[in-house]
């Protein structure tokens, strides 16, 4: 049976996103059809950093009020969360909260902002790579959890979508422990799968209005999109968000994943519900510089010319002195403590320990880490 995906043409944030929302959502039965009277719903937005909603960096409050008020609207009691990058403290969530325009948000609707930092344990038996996992506290107490993501390209993962929002379940710096951990891309994308799969979002909403290119999910280039996207399965609904952004779903490194373990992965596999798709005219995305998924982590070679080669070859960190201000933000997120201090106190990445998480650059909040692309790298790539 095809998995239902709702496309929805919503031109900007002034529009009434909660009347597109709900005429979408009625493909689909309804709010009602995935929230009962008294159930206690996450709502899991991209909180990434301290940004404003016109950077693109993290989930429109407007997208966000409209999905409480609709929650709300069956019964059901909204709690909005998500653990950013970083610690994961009570200051560091009032700060995003507050930055990303969802404290006025939830002033304004009641909804509750999680500030429970607290992590448990939990069993995955199903899991293909992990069959236990740290995770908040928010979504073990979650009845029903609906995470609304950010339309973004990714220098990791090339995507980053319904299903790679859910890393967000990680609390804080165990998410640097699972990228050391994991820093092939094949085995962190397995993880991916293996977090949504271990959620069971009931229903998944994607903030398309405005999206962003190039070298996200922080340090890319605002994209207009207009478009809204709802489904009650993830893997579905990045399919379709790929496609709409030119991005051939096996670029996609968590698609393909998906397509191992038999999920849907491909369009023929989706029912597409709503607006025509003849609405957008986009230019394909962007992809980011640093994209690291190719064949070369998959060329069968002797451990240590493999890592000797690939340290030369793929693309890199790469600081930059201008505009960096000894915040020493990378230095404490990197999982494998590839970057020291140099004697004037900048930080310096060690690339023989450089796992390619791009971690670094992700949660850098001046964009002073770039992603250097070695000539080699863009003749093999042919790009």
């Amino acid at each position: 049976m095809s998995s239902k995906v709702v496309l929805k043409y919503c031109p900007d944030y002034a529009a009434d996103v909660e009347a597109v929302l709900r005429e979408g959502l009625a493909e689909l039965g309804g709010m009602s059809a995935f929230v009962q009277p008294g159930q206690r719903v996450l709502l899991k937005v991209n909180l990434l950093l301290k940004k404003k909603p016109e950077e693109a960096v993290t989930t429109h409050p407007s997208v966000v009020e409209a999905v409480v008020r609709l929650v709300q609207e069956a019964g059901g009691i909204a709690v909005v969360g998500d653990s950013p990058g970083g610690p994961y403290t009570v200051k560091s969530l009032r700060a995003i909260y507050q930055r990303s325009g969802l404290l006025e948000m939830a002033e304004r609707t009641g909804a509750i902002l999680n500030e429970d930092v607290g992590i448990a344990d939990v069993v995955h038996p199903e899991g293909h790579v992990v069959k236990n996992l740290t995770v908040t506290q928010s979504v073990v107490d979650a009845d029903v959890v609906i995470p609304i993501a950010k339309l973004k390209t990714h220098v990791m993962m090339t995507f980053t979508g319904a299903v790679k929002i859910m890393f967000g379940v990680i609390p804080g710096l165990h998410k640097a422990e699972y990228h050391f951990r994991m820093p092939q891309i094949r085995d962190f994308s397995r993880l991916l799968v293996d977090i949504a799969l271990w959620t069971k979002p009931a229903l998944s909403i994607m903030d398309g209005i405005v999206g962003m290119e190039g070298n996200g999910p922080s340090a890319g280039k605002v994209r207009n999109v207009g478009a809204l996207l709802i489904s009650p399965d993830p893997f579905a609904l990045d399919v379709v968000a790929t496609d709409l952004i030119g991005l051939s779903p096996e670029k996609v490194p968590t698609i393909m994943v998906a397509r191992q373990y038999g999920l849907v992965s491909s369009l023929q596999e989706v029912q597409l519900l709503g607006d025509s798709k003849t609405l957008w005219q986009l230019k394909p995305f962007k992809l980011p510089a640093g994209k690291s998924a190719s064949f070369l982590d998959f060329v069968p070679l002797p451990k240590p010319w493999r890592q000797y080669i690939l340290n030369r070859l793929r693309p890199h960190p790469r600081i930059s002195s201008e505009r960096c201000v000894k915040c020493q933000d990378c230095l404490k997120n990197c999982p494998a403590q590839a970057i020291q201090l140099n004697e004037r106190g900048e930080p310096e990445v060690t690339l023989a320990e450089c796992i390619r998480c791009f971690c670094c650059q992700e949660l850098c909040p001046q964009h002073a880490v770039q992603v250097a692309r070695p000539f080699v790298w863009k003749k093999l790539m042919h790009r």
